[in-house]
């Protein structure tokens, strides 16, 4: 496995697993309409995606397998919450990888490459087991705030030093 920065040339590929990840993590804790729907957005994704990568606005990463297939992916930037006392800067906004290479620190290399060990908050969706209890290994906590999105409840979770 090899984790690298994201080039604008990954915007496809991108795209296809951000929708293939979606659909694994997802299915059943948000509609098969929405999973549709996004499926069905394909090249605005993979547009979307391009102008992300062009502007390199946010910290964005990548793992491959040794073919050079495309496993995982992570995202940082600076918060996008507005500033609270004790809430870190930093928020992990994604962080994705197939199914079929969880629990092979997959995960773990891509939260390490776009956070480190730095204090920072995320957002994940409520019911996500698999991902709390990562987080939770990571040393993160939920800290009471929630926000409902039209996938569902997002809840916060908080790194702190």
């Amino acid at each position: 496995m090899l984790v690298r920065t994201t080039r604008v040339e990954d915007a496809e590929a991108l795209a296809d697993l951000h929708l293939d990840v979606w659909d694994e993590a997802y299915r059943g804790l948000i509609t098969d309409d929405i999973l549709a729907a996004r499926r069905a957005r394909r090249d605005a994704r993979i547009e979307s995606w391009r102008d992300i990568l062009a502007r390199g606005e946010n910290i964005q990463f990548v793992a491959e397998d040794a073919d050079g297939h495309l496993i995982g992916f992570a995202s940082a930037s600076s918060g996008r919450d507005e500033p609270e006392p004790g809430l870190p800067n930093l928020e992990l906004m994604a962080l994705y990888a197939r199914a079929e290479v969880y629990g092979t620190g997959v995960g773990y290399a891509l939260m390490q490459a776009a956070i480190g060990d730095a204090p920072a908050y995320l957002w994940v969706l409520d019911g996500n087991d698999r991902a709390i209890a990562f987080y939770e290994r990571q040393g993160f906590h939920f800290d009471g705030k929630a926000k409902v999105e039209p996938v569902g409840t997002e809840r916060r979770m908080v790194r702190r030093p």
